[in-house]
């Protein structure tokens, strides 16, 4: 088979049975690999009411067919499995070094069950596994890991992804970490790490599955990388990082402030510009990746290097918490890392916590501080204790869902589509976001179909996906459901979501990856399968119609900024999406025939008995 190894390895943590998983062709051209294969492998373990958690819940680590080519922004891996934060489909994305080296190990993924006896972290070296002690490991940081493993095991040609502190002590919004600063940072995959008392996952090698036609590859890699360096924001990425929209964010309404309660804010504090100002600054790139978006500050208080913030990190402990000094956001941003949690969740909850303390509901008793706005040391203070798990962290790590039914609040208040806290891009500055949030397969993401992107520019012909007014709610669904499809499926190439390919040029790429024709037509079907077969997932595990939508804060209309007295109009989106996606009205499932045109037969069969 071209583009991959054709089998996944699976691990039994309790029995500590290790054996490959051999993988058919057939189920490699219906889902193609990364979160969407991962999705196909666990369906069969999903059941309503199931505890994420428990030894029998799955991790599944995916690669897919572009890994490891030479194509550039592929060194891309996914990690799926029921979110222990949600209790719904997860799935979280990284880059780095770690997904090279997990392909080069032998395996296209890890299906890892069950819980070991005592903590363990899986070797993978070149197609042969095995399980070792990590008694010493747990309880060590990120950083520590890596260099006492290397310490172990030698200094070069190791990949790692690991669990800190957070994951060990099953945090519901823990993150796994990968390389320095990577993060598979959502709906709190690693506490089923934790869970399972795996602290890391360890591979090496340089095993190469064939390509269809190797030339072509090389020339398609060409062409790609003239295709990023020609592409205008190639630049500013290299100059600024993520950080690089702040200023247009502003000015768009887009950055959520004070709580989803405002959106005009003194922009200039903590910008990429400001970040390279007062601070230096190095570039940090994913293997093989020509931009490098990624930013390493050096020389930071008495530290030699730490990962510098990006944009959905600054806005979460910047704005959003009415904080703009950059030195507490820096910081906030290294204990996550080092201690392994999503930055994302924690700047909501945190913010979540100054706006009910503001209110007089979250007292200084309970909470056992003061948590005024814009306090950066309280910012990150409250981040130590949410990785700690103790005092006011213990509610604030289990998300803006939880806080609100805890003090008796209107879930509407809660910043949380289907449990997973919103992304720094707020509903109301772009109407096709509002409804990709609302239906997005593991909650409030901002990667499942960045429809921003499209408003601001960016344009699939192949799909008749056009730039329009951002501010108009008519016609958007449709192609907001195609755009979510298809960047569903950057996640199974394994294809890194700033990539300008064209889907031309991904068709192209599968050909002389795997041999596989491909048409964009089949593009968008797989994709559709994609997002339909997470649906079926969701709906086994009890998710219907009610649970797609914009909670009330990040919905009505604000005072200021480009969106003030605007809103999106949620009631005709979603029924023009699901006319389009073939989802019942009244359950919120796929359409029986949706789902037996898509293939996913089982699926049919489950959610229709």
């Amino acid at each position: 088979m071209n583009g991959y190894h054709g089998r996944y390895l699976k691990v039994d943590l309790s029995t500590q049975n290790i054996e490959d998983m051999p993988i058919p062709e057939a189920e490699y051209r219906r889902y193609i690999g990364g979160a969407t294969l991962a999705a196909r492998l666990i369906y069969d373990s999903v059941k309503k009411g199931m505890d994420p958690l428990a030894p029998s819940s799955p991790l599944v680590f995916a690669t897919g067919p572009f890994t490891g080519t030479s194509i550039p922004m592929v060194s891309r891996y996914a990690v799926a499995g029921i979110s222990p934060l949600t209790g719904w489909w997860g799935e979280a994305t990284s880059g780095g070094a770690f997904p090279f080296r997990l392909k080069g190990a032998g395996y296209d993924g890890i299906f890892i069950t069950g819980r070991a006896d005592r903590p363990v972290y899986l070797f993978i070296d070149h197609g042969t596994a095995s399980l070792r002690d990590a008694s010493g490991l747990w309880g060590k940081d990120i950083y520590e890991v890596q260099k006492l493993v290397k310490a172990e095991l030698g200094p070069t040609g190791l990949g790692m992804a690991m669990i800190g502190r957070a994951g060990e002590k099953m945090v519901k919004t823990a993150a796994i970490q990968n390389d320095a600063g990577r993060s598979a940072g959502r709906c709190g995959l690693g506490a089923l790490m934790g869970s399972k008392n795996l602290k890391a996952v360890v591979v090496s090698g340089n095993v190469k599955p064939g390509l269809a036609d190797p030339e072509r590859v090389k020339e398609l890699a060409k062409e790609a990388l003239a295709t990023i360096r020609q592409n205008f924001i190639t630049i500013a990425y290299k100059e600024y990082g993520t950080l690089l929209y702040s200023d247009m964010a502003m000015t768009l309404s887009d950055v959520p402030v004070k709580y989803f309660t405002k959106s005009v804010f003194p922009v200039e504090k903590v910008t990429g510009q400001t970040l390279r100002q007062n601070y230096v600054i190095e570039n940090c790139a994913c293997t093989g990746c020509p931009i490098g978006c990624g930013r390493e500050v050096k020389n930071f208080h008495g530290l030699e290097s730490v990962d510098g913030p990006e944009y959905e990190t600054t806005m979460a402990f910047g704005p959003l918490c009415m904080n703009f000094d950059l030195d507490s956001i820096i910081r906030a941003n290294h204990l996550c890392n080092t201690h392994g949690i999503d930055t994302i969740a924690a700047g909501v909850t945190i913010a979540y916590a100054m706006y009910l303390f503001e209110k007089g509901v979250l007292t200084r008793e309970r909470a056992g501080l003061e948590i005024p706005w814009g306090d950066g040391e309280v910012i990150v203070k409250l981040v130590e204790m949410i990785i700690n798990d103790e005092g006011i962290g213990k509610l604030l790590s289990q998300g803006t869902l939880a806080m609100a039914r805890e003090f008796g609040r209107d879930e509407g208040e809660a910043a949380q589509i289907k449990g997973m806290e919103l992304p720094m891009h707020d509903a109301r500055a772009f109407h096709g976001m509002a409804i990709s949030y609302a239906t997005g397969p593991r909650g409030a993401c901002h990667l499942k179909g960045d429809y921003y992107s499209i408003e601001l520019g960016t344009a699939v012909p192949e799909f008749m996906i056009l730039p329009g007014d951002r501010l108009t709610s008519a016609g958007k669904a449709e192609m907001a459901a195609k755009y979510q499809s298809l960047k569903d499926l950057y996640d199974s190439f394994a294809l890194c979501k700033f990539s300008p390919l064209t889907v031309t040029q991904l068709c192209e790429i599968m050909k002389a990856v795997t041999g596989w024709e491909v048409t964009p037509e089949e593009i968008l079907t797989t994709g559709d399968r994609s997002i339909n077969l997470k649906r079926a997932i969701n709906n086994r595990l009890g998710l219907t119609r009610a649970h797609d939508k914009v909670p009330k804060i990040c919905l009505e209309p604000l005072c200021e900024g480009s969106t003030a007295g605007t809103m999106p109009d949620m009631d005709m989106m979603l029924r023009e999406y699901y006319a389009y996606r073939k989802w019942e009205w009244g359950t919120g499932r796929p359409a029986r025939e949706k789902l037996e045109e898509l293939g996913l037969h089982k699926a049919a069969a489950d959610l229709y008995l």
